[in-house]
């Protein structure tokens, strides 16, 4: 059992080495980190939407922000968009799971305002849905994926594909990701 475990945390040691090793990706967290702080400077909200693990990862980030992160500072606005479970479950049942977050973002959504989807797949409809919505309001979409990024590379503005398969692995990933950005944003605003 105990090479087991040594197993898995060497695999999430080597997906985050390799996302150490991209350039590419190192350089997609400096520009959404960048892009975050100009849209709450400029007056505008972070949304933030998932499914199942990704959602709790979308909460918790949300939460990064409106909360507090490192520093006591002023909250900024900042949702995870599936909890209101009024909404959700009204919007699931009347139109279709499909369309819950699409339908939030054409509602509360403003030009200038961050989507950030998360998806270890890359093709939940409902996140992709969501960001096609946002760019056609003109926000600006940030994409967290696995390996390749799916169906969210076409809408995502921002793409950080984890290099990995393994869903686990790849949420692991995500919040260190989104640690990271949230960091950074709160240094650069605070």
């Amino acid at each position: 059992m105990q090479q087991t475990i040594k197993d898995i945390l060497q695999a999430s040691i080597d997906t985050k080495q390799q996302v150490l090793n991209s350039p590419e990706l190192l350089k997609n967290v400096e520009q959404i980190t960048n892009t975050i702080v100009s849209a709450f400077k400029g007056g505008n909200k972070v949304l933030f939407c998932g499914n199942g693990g990704s959602a709790a990862d979308a909460q918790h980030l949300a939460a990064e922000f409106s909360g507090r992160f490192y520093s006591d500072r002023d909250p900024l606005p900042s949702e995870a968009l599936h909890c209101n479970t009024s909404f959700l479950t009204a919007v699931a049942n009347d139109y279709g799971y499909d369309v819950v977050y699409s339908r939030m973002i054409k509602g509360i959504g403003r030009k200038g305002d961050v989507l950030v989807g998360l998806s270890t797949s890359g093709n939940s409809v409902n996140i992709v849905n969501a960001m096609t919505q946002a760019k056609e309001l003109g926000m600006i979409t940030v994409g967290f994926t696995g390996e390749g990024g799916g169906k969210m590379k076409a809408v995502s503005d921002f793409l950080l594909d984890v290099p990995s398969k393994d869903t686990p692995r790849i949420q692991e990933t995500h919040i260190t990701l989104g640690h990271i950005i949230c960091q950074l944003v709160e240094q650069k605003l605070f």
